[in-house]
This record gives C-alpha cells, structure tokens and sequence, in this order.
C-alpha cells in the first residue's frame, strides 16, 4: 500500500524553504503532491501556469514528487488522490497557531487524514514567498533564497 501525502500552499513563488520541506516529505512518503490550492484572500504574482511550471522544474530531480492544483477544500483533494497525510512546514511558534486550527478542521472534515508539521532548517525560518516578491520588487539579491530558475521569474516579473 503505497503511502501518499499532500504539500499544500500558494507557492508565490516557490522558496528553498518550500523545496526543503518537499525533499524531506518526500523521503517519508512513497508519493508526494505539491499542490497549488486556491487562496481567495491573496493576489498572486503568478499565474497557476506558472507557478505549476516553477516547481515542476525545480522539483523535477525527486522522482516521487507530483505537482497539480486545486480549487476545492484540501481535504477534497486528499481524498480524490487516497492521500494518508498533509504536510505542512512550520517556521515559528506563531506558525502553529494558526496551522492547528487548519488541521482540527481538516480533521473534523476527514477523520482519515493526518498531519505531519515539518520544522523548517533554521536558515529559513523567516523566510516567506510575500518577503521574497518584497525584496525582489525593489531589485534586492534573493539568489540565496529561491532556485536560480525563480529568481530569474522574479527578475522578469519586476522588470516590466
């Protein structure tokens, strides 16, 4: 039985942190899809296409990683593709809080479903995508923070 979980999130755009928390998910579960879920309250820089484009490149040397999107509840989600598992990164305490009322949620809605909190690298805890577009809106280095590949879509996406 093969053991599948979901990384869920914006991924405007995709971070090290992010790819950091898919790598070690992915060493646990035989299938892990990152999927780009539907946020209403956010203004995304970029489009699905995208973004769905950016971590597949930049995912593509883990093999079982997967990337799709959503426009339901997550939990929806897990269920269509058998998903035993979420799993979500956590920076900080602050973090938490708001994380566990998401997962009581998710809990209530599909008993079946657990989650699995990932606590990032301590190289980036504070980072965020929103501080990422922030500092490359204003031309700052993020070459440290994000893939080659999606610094190069930051500087694009800002230069017009």
């Amino acid at each position: 039985m093969k053991r599948i979980a979901v990384c869920p999130g914006s991924f405007d755009p995709i971070t090290n942190g992010h790819i950091d928390i898919i790598q070690r998910g992915a060493k646990v579960f035989d299938e892990l899809y990152v999927v780009l879920l539907n946020n209403s309250s956010k203004h995304p820089l970029f489009t699905i296409e995208e973004r769905v484009d950016l971590i597949k490149k930049v995912t593509s040397h883990i093999p079982n990683v997967k990337v799709d999107t959503s426009q339901g509840l997550l939990v929806d989600y897990a269920k269509s593709i058998n998903a035993d598992a979420i799993i979500r990164g956590l920076r900080a305490v602050s973090d938490f809080e708001y994380e566990m009322q998401i997962t009581s949620m998710n809990k209530v809605l599909y008993d079946h479903l657990e989650t699995f909190f990932i606590m990032t690298k301590n190289q980036y805890s504070f980072l965020s995508s929103s501080i990422v577009k922030e500092v490359a809106k204003y031309n700052g280095d993020v070459s440290e923070l994000v893939p080659p590949l999606v610094n190069e879509a930051l500087k694009k996406k800002y230069s017009k």
